[in-house]
């Protein structure tokens, strides 16, 4: 007999589950998907022991007639597929059609569904990847599904699972990244405990934001929006013989980006509060993370990461969704076109927001690993140590070799817990202090407790999404005042600025008529002389001065090693500097205002900057990073330093130039350049307001 033999069902299902299914947050990541690929518009997880004992969702989606519902537990068996060339332009999050089976093969699993048009629903019930039963029931349109006792035939697998506070907090991440990317549908999220998510539909997905996570988080973020079209297709034309001659030709369709962005004083020092949707797809994508630290290179630390919600939508064609088992990596057609884009707009973006750091939030604000965008939870959740803060954070993740952290490590970003009303129930006169009389409020009590609801839980699967509520109106007044005030908080108002004198001869304080600045002389400085280095790089008019006698600079053998690399660069940047023996460098002129020991020290500091500690040669990065690193290099050296007093005339001068720059929030090594102290934070001090 051969070694080689085919496996059961139930045995590849259980191999399937294992690169599907790794946690309770990957079962309601399947189900959510298929919920919102069946068009509901009303979404509702219930959750227990953080999806270890119970996973339920139940959706108002079209549903599945009897036919359908036993297939869709068969591997392989989808809806959302027909032929091969349907892989390349995937429209919907699911399409395998390995989900449920590997769901059921390690759980017992209730489907209830009935389909918009049929007359009665259906009901499989599954242990382990066996059907237990098959019924008809009467149900309302649309689909429910209960997973019970997860792993409960793979004991192995059981083990591996975190803490019930943990895996609920994944569950809580995975359901609010999908509210916010749908802001017109309804999710509910519980616990056994209590209400963890409750997202009623909005117009905007500002209004979610405020919606979720309050007026100080989207105060925080700026948006963006941006369209390209595109100048191609990502695939190619088939071969005459293969194509259709009544087939039109394909067009190349349209990139368009929203979203939002961190302030750069927020800093993280990981990328867990970075959030990339594709078609409405949660993913992790090296080359978007890419992007996005581009967008903020010479504005925070290259240490630093921000903050950013990120939409991006495209053809289905032009991007593979088809490459990694969870879904949560994907692959471009056109990626040097795509990380251009959404590099491009992002910092478009900055320079137009020049958003201004306010003085009091610019002491509370330091580079973390902690998550962010996390509300304070008002209870305790389940499995939680007595002593431990609802919101303290979890362990942290390590990123893998290329710095990149896991997909399933992004479950920071989780919505609050509400926090108990306080109210009084009729049970007591407080009208009056006659006579109590104890049948009048006992009845107003049980009215007050057991009133019926207003609408339904679940809407039918015919029902029209419903129009905003009274709340929903609520909440997009309060983010239109938000992005009001969040929009006057920003540095055009540089060049009005009165400078009214220095700090130690250090800090320049100016008055506005939206308050007082305090503004940082040496890098505001540092940023006016970055940009016009680059400036004139460009165009190759870098004004360098010779030294009367060359300047001799002691290096190590890598350090000259990295010299002869980067020396045409230095050349075009003001340098004039030739080996002068097998370990000294001869300088023979310099950009104007460097000399003496600080030329020394900016050289050095580029070498070794770019070099690393000789050995490590990933440091060493493209032209531009080179460019960006040597005119920062040399707008530090060659700025004002601190202490050094200045005249009026010069501050005046300094604040002009400063509001004539493209990004005059912080200077090139990430330090904010001024603080604003507002108008109306001196009137609460003073408790005029």
């Amino acid at each position: 007999m051969g070694r080689i033999r085919i496996l059961s069902d139930q045995v590849a299902n259980q191999i399937a589950a294992g690169e599907v299914v790794d946690r309770p947050a990957s079962v309601v990541k399947e189900l959510l998907e298929n919920a919102l690929d069946a068009g509901a518009t009303r979404i509702r997880i219930e959750v227990e022991a953080g999806g270890r004992k119970l996973i339920r969702i139940t959706d108002n989606g079209h549903g599945m007639n009897s036919d359908d519902a036993m297939l869709a537990f068969e591997r392989h068996a989808t809806s959302k597929l027909r032929t091969a060339d349907d892989l390349l332009s995937i429209a919907t999050l699911g399409f395998r059609g390995e989900a449920l089976p590997s769901i059921a093969s390690v759980a017992r699993v209730l489907l209830e569904t009935r389909d918009c048009d049929a007359s009665a629903g259906t009901r499989i019930e599954i242990a382990g990847g066996k059907i237990l039963r098959i019924e008809d029931a009467a149900l309302p349109a649309g689909t429910s599904i209960a997973v019970q006792d997860l792993f409960f035939n793979t004991p192995a697998r059981r083990k591996f699972l975190r803490a019930e506070s943990t895996e609920l907090a994944h569950v809580t991440a995975l359901v609010t990244h999908y509210a916010l990317v749908h802001p017109e549908k309804h999710f509910e999220l519980l616990s056994a405990t209590h209400t963890l998510l409750q997202a009623p539909p909005v117009a905007r997905a500002a209004e979610r934001i405020y919606q979720i996570f309050g007026a100080d988080t989207l105060g925080q973020l700026l948006p963006v929006a941006a369209e390209s079209p595109l100048e191609h297709p990502g695939l190619p034309e088939p071969p005459p013989w293969k194509k259709d001659p009544d087939e039109p030709p394909r067009q190349p369709g349209t990139l368009r980006l929203s979203g939002f962005f961190s302030r750069p004083e927020l800093q993280k020092l990981n990328r867990n509060s970075i959030y990339i949707f594709v078609n409405k797809r949660l993913i992790r994508d090296r080359l978007l993370l890419h992007a996005i630290s581009e967008a903020y290179r010479n504005i925070i630390p290259p240490t630093s990461f921000p903050v950013v919600l990120l939409f991006l939508e495209m053809p289905p064609e032009e991007v593979d969704v088809n490459v990694h088992p969870a879904k949560t990596e994907v692959r471009f057609r056109q990626q040097n076109r795509i990380h251009d884009f959404v590099r491009d707009s992002l910092r478009a973006a900055l320079v137009q927001a020049r958003p201004a750091a306010g003085f009091l939030a610019a002491l509370e604000s330091t580079a973390a690993a902690s998550p962010s965008l996390i509300p304070p939870a008002a209870s305790r959740l389940p499995d939680q140590a007595e002593g431990v803060p609802a919101n303290a954070t979890p362990p942290p993740v390590e990123p893998d070799s290329e710095g990149v952290y896991p997909a399933d490590s992004a479950y920071q970003l989780t919505p609050p817990v509400p926090s108990p009303e306080l109210g009084n129930l009729p049970f007591l006169p407080h009208e009056s202090p006659g006579r109590f009389d104890p049948r009048q409020h006992w009845q107003a009590a049980a009215a007050a407790l057991f009133a019926p609801a207003t609408e339904t839980l679940i809407p039918s699967c015919g029902d029209e999404s419903s129009p905003l509520t009274t709340d929903a109106a609520q909440t997009g007044e309060a983010t239109t005042q938000v992005e009001l005030q969040r929009e006057q908080a920003s540095l055009n108002s540089l060049a009005s600025l009165k400078p009214l004198g220095q700090l130690r001869d250090s800090f320049i304080l100016a008055v506005g008529d939206d308050g007082l600045w305090i503004i940082d002389q040496h890098v505001a400085h540092e940023r006016v002389l970055f940009e016009k280095i680059l400036a004139s790089r460009d165009v190759e008019a870098i004004q360098r001065q010779r030294l009367l006698m060359p300047l001799l600079v002691d290096l190590q053998p890598w350090q000259m090693a990295v010299f002869a690399e980067i020396s045409d660069e230095l050349d075009r940047n003001g340098f004039e500097a030739d080996p002068f023996g097998p370990r000294t460098l001869a300088v023979k002129a310099a950009p104007i205002g460097l000399e003496g020991r600080e030329l020394e020290r900016m050289l050095t500091e580029v070498i070794e900057q770019t070099g690393g500690s000789g050995q490590d040669t990933t440091r060493r990065q493209d032209l531009a990073t080179l460019r960006g690193r040597i005119a920062a290099s040399i707008a530090c050296h060659a700025a004002i330093k601190i202490n050094t007093p200045l005249e009026s005339q010069k501050m005046d001068w300094l604040l002009k130039e400063l509001s004539k720059t493209e990004h005059p929030t912080n200077c090139p090594h990430g330090r904010p350049i001024a603080l604003r102290y507002s108008w109306k934070e001196i009137q609460r001090a003073f408790q005029r307001i």
